[in-house]
Parts: structure tokens; C-alpha cells; sequence
């Protein structure tokens, strides 16, 4: 049977279907425009979006496992509500399904609330499903790189409770593991939520600390100011996104996003190697633009 891999052009998709076809699973990937794919040839494409009703159901023939991610959109939780009950309809009981760290508890940020009432609809409707649910990502960093290189500022405010950064191909091999697991399971397992997390709790000025090092010049953490970091996101993209941002920042001063007790180990169990470190991102970034 096949496994179907929404937004496989992303960040998380890429690594994952990549991981897929080197565990020799049978992969669909839905994507708009598959001009644009360049996946390996075994990797089957079909094209549609989550609010096409005709194309998500083709897609889903013959699939057996599902793959669901959402991008940030006004419109994420009506695409997860759609493609999960047309994958209902389909016969797809298993999905591993991309949320994010505390979801049930950051309910004013939108993208968390909508990623929690999907959860719950994983639960109600009696899927198998694995609930993974990500940290803040190491790769974001990559849009405020020149800030740190250039200006040796370190911009995000993410306070002083820590942030267990996670990186995207930690996210994915974790994310093949549990599609396979279902996929191969002779019946319906439980549903499962798995905390994605970095191997380190890091605070804003710990991560300003770090790229000093690696950069061999200070770098001052810009400090904690979700209403200024809303303003500078607000120059490029839409006021309602860059507001979402902002709840999402005030929620890293406030609270963290601390890994739980057993999180590190469970994950470094899984994969059985080291989780990847914001300091190796640091250093790849010095690599590449120094």
C-alpha cells in the first residue's frame, strides 16, 4: 500500500519523503504544481491541494497511510477538517500527523489552536495516529541570519526560559519511523503524541552567547519584545501572520517551549544517533556565508 505525504515540497517534506524512499516505502506526494518536483523516480506525484475535493480524493486511492501537514493559512483548519474526513471516506485509518509543541496549552496563538483542534479530531474519529509535535525550528534562524552575521544582533525574542530548537531533519527521519511503524502494523495502534525537541534548552541570550563563539565577535541578544519583533515581520509579510507571530513570541517569554523529562532520550532512542544542535547549525552557518 501507498503513503500519502502532504506538503512534501516543504522543509519537513523534502527530508521525510527523501527518508521514505531510502526505507523502500511506496510514496505519493500531493502537490499543485509537480512541474516543480524533483523527488527520486519511484516517488509517485499527484496533483491537487487540500480544498480540492475531486483531486484529494484521487489521490487518496490505494493509499493506506497518511502524512498530514499543514502550512500557517487562514484557511489551515478547514484543510485538515477536509482532508481528514475524505481520508475517512477513503478507508486511511493511520496518519502521522505534524502539530506543534504545547498545542493544547498555547490556545491564543491561532496556528497552535487550530493544530490542537485537529488533534482532537484525529482522537474523536478513531484514527491510528502518531501526533508529532515540533518545537520551534533550528532552520528558521536562516531568515535572520544576515541580522546575527552582519550586525552581530541576535533578533528573535525567545526570553529567558528556554527553547529545546529542533531541527527539520530530526523532525522528518522521526516522522518516516512512525509512518512506517503504522503502516506495517497488522491492526490500529493507539494514538501516541511525540514532544519533537533539540538535545538543548536554550535562552535568547545563551543563543546569542553561542553564535559570539562561533562568530568570533559579540553578539547582544536583542532582547524580549514581541511587539517589536511583530513590527519588523509585519514589513514583509501579511499584519495578520506577523500578529500571530508575535503571540507565538510573547508565548517563548512567558512559558518556553522546555523539553519534558525523557524527551532528548526517547528521540535519540528512535533514531538511534545524537539529535542535531543549534550549535552545528551555527557553525554550518559560518561555513557558508563567512
Amino acid at each position: 500500500m501507498t503513503i500519502l505525504v502532504t506538503g512534501a515540497t516543504g522543509r519537513v517534506g523534502q527530508h521525510l519523503v527523501a527518508q521514505l524512499v531510502k526505507r523502500n516505502a511506496n510514496v505519493r506526494v500531493l502537490t499543485r504544481t509537480p512541474a516543480k518536483v524533483n523527488f527520486d523516480n519511484a516517488v509517485e506525484v499527484a496533483q491537487g491541494d487540500l480544498l480540492d475535493i475531486d483531486s484529494l480524493r484521487q489521490a487518496f486511492k490505494g493509499v493506506r497511510s497518511l502524512f498530514l501537514l499543514n502550512a500557517v493559512t487562514g484557511d489551515e483548519f478547514t484543510q485538515a477538517l477536509i482532508t481528514l474526513n475524505i481520508a475517512r471516506e477513503a478507508g486511511v485509518e493511520r496518519v502521522v500527523y505534524l502539530s506543534v509543541f504545547d498545542a493544547d496549552r498555547a490556545v491564543n496563538v491561532p496556528h497552535f489552536a487550530v493544530k490542537y483542534g485537529a488533534e482532537r479530531m484525529l482522537e474523536q474519529m478513531g484514527f491510528s495516529a502518531t501526533i508529532l509535535r515540533p518545537a520551534y525550528f533550528i532552520d528558521n534562524e536562516l531568515m535572520i541570519k544576515d541580522v546575527i552575521v552582519n550586525h552581530h544582533i541576535y533578533p528573535m525574542p525567545v526570553g529567558s526560559k528556554g527553547i529545546a530548537m529542533v531541527d527539520v531533519r530530526d523532525i522528518a527521519e522521526v516522522a518516516a519511523i512512525e509512518l512506517l511503524r503504522r503502516d506495517n502494523a497488522p491492526d490500529k495502534l493507539p494514538v501516541e503524541t511525540i514532544n519533537l525537541v533539540g538535545p538543548d534548552n536554550l535562552t535568547g541570550e545563551e543563543i546569542a552567547a553561542i553564535w559570539s563563539e562561533t562568530l568570533g565577535n559579540t553578539v547582544t541578544y536583542g532582547g524580549d519584545d514581541p511587539s517589536g519583533f511583530e513590527q519588523n515581520m509585519a514589513s514583509f509579510m501579511p499584519k495578520w501572520t506577523a500578529y500571530e507571530m508575535r503571540l507565538m513570541a510573547e508565548r517563548y517569554v512567558s512559558h518556553g517551549m522546555i523539553a519534558k523529562t525523557g524527551d532528548v532520550t526517547r528521540l535519540t532512542q528512535m533514531l538511534g544517533r545524537p539529535l542535531h544542535s543549534y550549535r552545528e547549525f551555527a557553525r554550518t552557518v559560518r561555513a557558508q556565508t563567512l
